[in-house]
């Protein structure tokens, strides 16, 4: 499958309405239930989210309800959004490329307490409506959004580094700064879709939440990604492993040319 994965406002419903633009099968509905109703305003053109939104494992295939089971073989290019939790547990045969997108922390809380705003709204117009709003709060998360943010894509990370897919990863905003590059060199990874097509789903203009949260801070903290000394530009690449710039070298002179060229694979 081409699994397209990150936390939720981040982009993945983007990538699945270009990839569905762009001629790829998919599984999945635009709007599930009332979602239209509720929280169409937060994604105008769907959601494209299925039961496979928890990962593509024994819970979910064979489908609990019908006893469907999907193939690997028969989904090998279906598109199908899987949130980075679902991502960490999908069995390693029905992943054929991850799409990944990643959304800045900041604006990553205002733009899920808008969305929880607009659900809490619905609910509550609804029969029962008070009993269903106190359900639907005990199934979020309790810890601050930059916490549950950094949890999700710290899993993302290490599941990449871990089972080695073939994985494209790219920011929302880059995506939304620049789409046709972006969407192009996705295409070409796969080795197919239209990407003319797959453009017109793409509406800048539909960003709903442009917010950044305020995290607290304490005495003497620092903003994310601040560093005291500035790392010279030769050693960045050592000094992130923990080990000095020379001692790489001369391990690259010791193993020959061909290894100083060699590059990691992008996956099969």
């Amino acid at each position: 499958m081409i699994l397209v994965s990150g936390t939720k406002r981040s982009g993945t419903s983007m990538w699945m309405q270009t990839l569905v633009a762009g001629g790829f099968p998919h599984i999945g509905s635009e709007f599930s239930g009332k979602w239209k109703e509720s929280i169409g305003q937060a994604n105008p053109r769907g959601f494209y989210e299925s039961l496979l939104r928890l990962g593509e494992f024994v819970a979910t295939n064979p489908h609990p309800r019908t006893g469907a089971w999907l193939h690997p073989g028969a989904v090998k290019t279906h598109a199908v959004k899987v949130f980075i939790p679902g991502l960490v547990r999908t069995d390693y045969a029905y992943i054929h490329r991850v799409v990944a997108t990643m959304r800045d922390w900041r604006s990553y809380g205002p733009s899920l307490a808008r969305l929880y705003a607009m659900e809490d709204e619905w609910l509550v117009q609804q029969e029962e409506g008070e009993h269903k709003l106190e359900r639907a709060r005990k199934n979020r998360s309790k810890l601050p959004a930059h916490v549950d943010w950094f949890f999700e894509n710290y899993d993302l990370v290490r599941d990449i580094a871990t089972r080695r897919y073939a994985v494209n990863l790219a920011s929302y905003d880059a995506m939304l700064r620049d789409p046709e590059a972006l969407i192009t060199r996705v295409f070409d990874w796969i080795g197919e879709g239209d990407v003319q097509a797959a453009m017109r789903a793409i509406e800048p203009g539909l960003r709903t939440q442009k917010a950044r949260s305020e995290v607290p801070r304490g005495r003497g903290a620092r903003p994310c990604g601040a560093v005291r000394r500035p790392v010279p530009p030769r050693r960045q690449g050592a000094a992130a492993l923990g080990s000095p710039a020379r001692s790489d070298e001369r391990g690259a002179a010791r193993a020959g040319p061909e290894a100083r060229g060699a590059r990691p694979r992008a996956g099969p």
